[in-house]
Order: C-alpha cells, then structure tokens, then sequence
C-alpha cells in the first residue's frame, strides 16, 4: 500500500452518511463541508428549510452530495421523520455530528448585572438546547448507526466547559453536562456494542458567530474589552475559524479513529487531547 492508499484507507470518508445538526450555522456548515469534502454524503439538519436547503446546495456545488432536513433537536418526531428520509435515499447512517447548540442573550448576566437575578427559564432554555439537543439526536440516529454495524457520533463541548466564564452560567453547565453526557454514551454504546459505534467530543474554543458578535466584536471589528481579555488568554492570540476544526472533526469519523479490539470490552476509549484541538 502507498502513502496515498493509506492515508485513505484511515481518513477518507468515502462511502460513509453523515447527520450535522445544527449544519445551517457557522460552525455546524464548515464542518458539514469537510464532511462532503473527505467523500461523505451529509445530511444538513437545521431549523430553518431555506438556510438547510441552502447549505446543501452549496456542498453539492463543491461535488459532493447532500440532504436538507429541516428539524428542530428537540423535537423527536421530527428527527425520526428526517432520519428515516436519510435511510430512504443513502440506506444508512454512520456518523452524527452534534453541531447544534449555542448561547441565548437573556442567559447571560449583563455587565454588572444582578447574578441573583438570573432568569432560570433563560437558564433551563440553554441546557434543553444544548444538552437536550445533543441527546435526542444521539438516540435517534445512533440506534440507526447499530443497524449498520458501526457509527461516529461526535459531540460540540466547549472550553466554557472545563473553565468558568463569568456572567455566563447556563452555557457553560450545559457543555459540561454534554462532556459527561459524551463519556457516559462512550462507555454505554462502547460495551453494548463490542466498539462498533464511538463517541467523542471536540471542545472548540471561541468563535464568531451570530449569537456572540456584539459580545466579542466592536461594530468596527475591533474586539470588545471581553474580546480583547479572552485573546489574550489564547495561545495563538486570535479567535478560532471555522475550518479550525475539520480536522479533529476528519479524525473522528475516519477509520483511523476506531480503538483496537483487543481488551476493548474492559475498557472504555479515553480521550485524548489532539495537537491544535481540545477533544
């Protein structure tokens, strides 16, 4: 075998099917595009049809093929409707990206604001999205994944997860529940299914999108005094990109991914920490 023929033999994803939630934002569309890129036909799941069908067209036009599913992560019916139209036309589904998720203004403490005023409901909003939201898509598409016979599912945490952000109490509880919520279903799915169905997850870092712009960036693009503090408590002193993460994102659902098979039973995966990426 050449370099060639091994380097695809371990992260091409030729031939696989795969679900981004979440796949209509910033995020969740650069990693739906390494996705298509590497060969995989992707199922784009969001909210909103237009901006799914949208995303989609846009991977098609760079040659690959893909699905909108227009579903809301909390809403289980429709993500047995949107599974079952991917098993319909691709025949099965091997990797689920939990791309899903995000802030909501009215949970986060303003600037000097009162913490003991803090809007449970806003709270309670954010963990439903996140946590909620990475589960029932776990559930529904990984009994799928078992079907076929092997499967990736891939978490979004966050670094608001392992360090406490100030006046941002709700997201990160949720991503930490979700690396719990990730361990849990490693382990679960790992000793049911003799290590045919993973699971991992990738903590970004910060980003820019549509939910933080105003807190992280000066409508001149200059940073805010929290943008300007949280740079300076980054190595490569810059906000993350979104195509910072497809390759973490092409690991995990690779080939080269997949624990040995030897003692795996007494064993669950561990995680470990990939160069340029907290996974």
């Amino acid at each position: 075998m050449n370099r060639t023929d091994y380097l695809a033999s371990m992260y091409s994803l030729e031939g696989q099917v795969a679900i981004v939630t979440g796949g209509t934002g910033v995020l969740g569309g650069a990693m739906a595009r390494a996705l298509a890129m590497a060969g995989a036909k992707v199922g784009v799941l969001g909210r909103n049809r237009d901006k799914a069908e949208r995303v989609a067209s846009e991977l098609e036009a760079l040659g690959g093929e893909a699905l909108a599913l227009p579903a809301d992560v909390l809403d289980r019916g429709a993500l047995e409707s949107a599974r079952d139209l991917v098993v319909s036309r691709w025949a099965s589904i091997t990797t689920l990206v939990n791309a899903a998720g995000g802030n909501i203004p009215t949970a986060t403490i303003p600037e000097g604001g009162d913490v003991f005023g803090m809007s449970s409901a806003a709270f309670q909003q954010v963990v439903d999205l996140n946590l909620t939201g990475t589960l029932l898509p776990s559930l529904v598409f990984g009994r799928t994944m078992v079907g076929a016979g092997n499967g990736s599912i891939v978490n979004i945490s966050s670094m608001a997860s392992p360090r406490a952000l100030t006046r941002n109490a709700g997201y990160g509880a949720a991503k930490s529940a979700v690396d719990n919520l990730t361990r849990w279903l490693a382990v679960e799915l790992g000793t049911r299914y003799g290590g045919k169905i993973r699971v991992n997850a990738i903590a970004p870092g910060f980003f820019i999108g549509e939910q933080n712009r105003e807190l992280l960036v000066e409508p001149d693009g200059n940073p805010t005094a929290r943008g300007r503090a949280i740079i300076a408590h980054t190595p490569f002193s810059r906000f993350g990109e979104a195509d910072d993460l497809a390759g973490a994102l092409g690991h995990h659902g690779g080939r080269g991914a997949r624990p040995p098979r030897e003692g795996f039973r007494r064993r669950a995966p561990e995680w470990t920490p990939l160069p340029g990426a907290h996974t």
